[in-house]
C-alpha cells in the first residue's frame, strides 16, 4: 500500500466508510462476540442484568490523554447498556504494582486490574481463569509474546491482553540535517557518530536509565540483545556473564558520555517527553506520544513543530535488531463479586468497533493484540507513525531468550538489567557490574 493510495483512500472514503471497509475485511465483528456473550451490544438493547451492580476498573494514566477519555466513554456506554455503574480509575503506571499487591493481599479493591508486562504471572494466585475469554477474543491469533505474558505454568491465562506498546526513536529531522547527519542511523555505530554531533551541537540523545517502567527497560534490554547478551539461555539458566554482555556495556559507556544527556540517570517516563518538547534533546526512544502531542496540542509546541519530526527503529547491533514490547492486560480478580460484569466489559472493549476507536485515538502509540490491526488504514494515513506498525516483527519479551515467566518478571521489577548499565555509566567497571547483576539473577532463577 503506497502513501499515495492511503491519501486517495482518505479522499474517497473518509471517516465511517473507511472503518466499515476495514471491519468488513477483518471479520469477527461485535455481533459474534455478542452472541457468545449472550448480549446484543450492537443494537444497544440492554441485557437482563441486575440494575444495582458496580464495576471498578483500575488502569494507568495514558501518555495520550484522549485515550483515557475514550476509555471513559466506552465504560459509560457499557454501563448504560448493561445496567452497571462503571468506575475507571487512572493512576501512574509505576504505581500499578503497589495497588495490585494491596488489593490482592487484602482481598478487596478493583474488579479489573490493568497489569503491565507479565505481572499477571506474579499475581496469578489472586487472578481469575481467563481461558474462555482468550478463546473468544482471538485464541492462537493473539500475538504469542503477549499471550506468554498471561499464561501460567499450568496453561491458565490470568488475564486478557488488551494492547501492547513499544518504542521507536523520535528525532528532529531539521537538527539532524543542520549538524550533517544524512539520515536515521541504521546501526548502533552510526547512532554513536550521530549522537556525538548532536551533543556537540547542544541537543543530545535523551534516554532514561532510571527506575521507571517503560523507557529505561525498553532501552537497556534491547541494547543488551542487539549485542548478543541475554539474562538467561533458552532453558532459563543464567547466561549474563559473557563477552557479548561486556561488549554492550562497553558500548554504552562510550555512547552515554559522548552522545547522551547524562541527567537521564534520574529520568522517569515523562522526563524525556518534556525535554524533547522543550527542545533540549534531539532524539529519544519513546512511544508515539511525543509526536501525538506535537501534532495535536498547539499549547505545547510552536506551529509546524510536528512537521520537523521523524521516527526510526532501534538500530541494528552485531546480533540484530530487537524491540521490547509492553503488554497491557485486563485481569479479573478472584475476590471480585462482579465477575460476569467484568467479563462482559472485557468483551465490550475488545469489540472491533470499540477497539478501533481506541486504536485510532492512540495514533500509533499502541498496537492491537491481533495481527489484523496492523492492516488498519490508520498506519498509512500519517507516515510519521507508520514505522510503529513494524514493532511486532522485532518484539521480544523480558527474559529473552528464556521463558517469559515469574523469574523474568521479578528481574524486571528489580531493574537488574537497567542497573547493570546505569552503574556502568556512573563509573563502575564492566566486569563488576556484570558480576553483580549475575548474582542477583542467580538469586532469582536458581533459588
Amino acid at each position: 500500500m503506497t502513501h499515495e493510495a492511503g491519501r486517495q483512500r482518505g479522499k474517497t472514503a473518509p471517516g465511517r466508510m473507511r472503518r466499515r471497509d476495514f471491519l468488513a475485511h477483518t471479520g469477527k465483528a461485535g455481533a459474534a462476540l455478542a452472541a457468545i456473550a449472550g448480549t446484543n451490544w450492537l443494537t444497544g438493547q440492554a441485557p437482563a442484568f441486575a440494575q444495582e451492580r458496580t464495576l471498578h476498573v483500575l488502569e494507568w494514566s495514558s501518555f495520550v490523554a484522549p485515550a483515557d477519555v475514550e476509555r471513559g466513554r466506552q465504560a459509560a456506554e457499557f454501563g448504560k447498556q448493561a445496567g452497571v455503574k462503571v468506575t475507571v480509575e487512572h493512576i501512574n503506571a509505576n504505581d500499578l504494582p503497589a495497588r495490585a499487591t494491596a488489593a490482592i493481599e487484602g482481598g478487596t479493591g478493583p474488579d479489573i486490574l490493568q497489569l503491565l508486562s507479565n505481572y499477571p504471572l506474579l499475581y496469578s494466585a489472586g487472578l481469575d481463569d481467563h481461558n474462555d475469554l482468550i478463546a473468544e477474543l482471538g485464541g492462537d491469533e493473539i500475538y504469542p509474546f503477549i499471550r506468554e505474558a498471561v499464561r501460567d505454568e499450568n496453561g491458565v491465562h490470568r488475564g486478557v491482553p488488551n494492547f501492547f506498546g513499544g518504542g521507536a526513536n523520535v528525532y528532529r529531522k531539521d537538527i539532524f540535517e543542520e549538524v550533517g547527519i544524512a539520515g536515521p542511523p541504521a546501526t548502533w555505530d552510526e547512532y554513536l557518530e550521530a549522537g556525538k554531533k548532536l551533543k556537540h551541537y547542544g541537543m543530545p540523545v535523551g534516554q532514561s536509565l532510571g527506575h521507571t517502567f517503560g523507557d529505561a527497560p525498553g532501552f537497556a534490554y534491547t541494547l543488551l540483545w542487539c549485542f548478543g547478551g541475554k539474562e538467561v539461555d533458552e532453558g532459563g539458566r543464567v547466561a549474563l556473564n559473557s563477552k557479548e554482555t561486556a561488549n554492550a556495556v562497553d558500548f554504552l559507556k562510550e555512547f552515554w558520555l559522548a552522545a547522551c544527556d547524562e541527567g537521564g540517570l534520574a529520568w522517569d517516563d515523562t522526563s524525556n517527553n518534556r525535554a524533547f518538547l522543550a527542545e533540549t534533546i534531539a532524539v529519544t526512544l519513546n512511544g508515539a506520544s511525543i509526536y501525538f502531542v506535537a501534532r495535536n496540542d498547539p499549547r505545547k509546541v510552536a506551529p509546524g513543530f510536528a512537521d520537523r519530526l521523524g521516527h526510526f527503529l532501534i538500530p541494528e547491533g552485531p546480533h540484530g535488531r530487537y524491540h521490547g514490547v509492553g503488554p497491557f492486560t485486563n485481569c479479573i480478580t478472584r475476590y471480585s463479586a462482579n465477575k460476569e460484569a467484568a467479563r462482559d466489559y472485557i468483551r465490550f472493549v475488545h469489540q472491533d468497533d470499540n477497539f478501533e476507536k481506541f486504536l485510532v485515538i492512540n495514533k500509533g502509540y499502541v498496537n492491537g493484540p491481533l495481527p489484523k490491526w496492523q492492516e488498519h488504514p490508520m498506519w498509512e494515513e500519517d507516515p510519521a507513525v507508520t514505522i510503529y506498525r513494524e514493532l511486532p516483527q522485532y518484539g521480544r519479551n523480558l527474559g529473552y531468550a528464556g521463558p517469559y515467566n515469574r523469574q523474568s518478571s521479578e528481574a524486571f521489577a528489580k531493574y537488574i538489567i537497567v542497573d547493570l548499565f546505569a552503574k556502568a555509566v556512573r563509573g563502575d567497571s564492566t566486569q563488576s557490574v556484570i558480576e553483580s547483576a549475575e548474582r542477583e539473577l542467580k538469586a532469582i532463577y536458581e533459588a
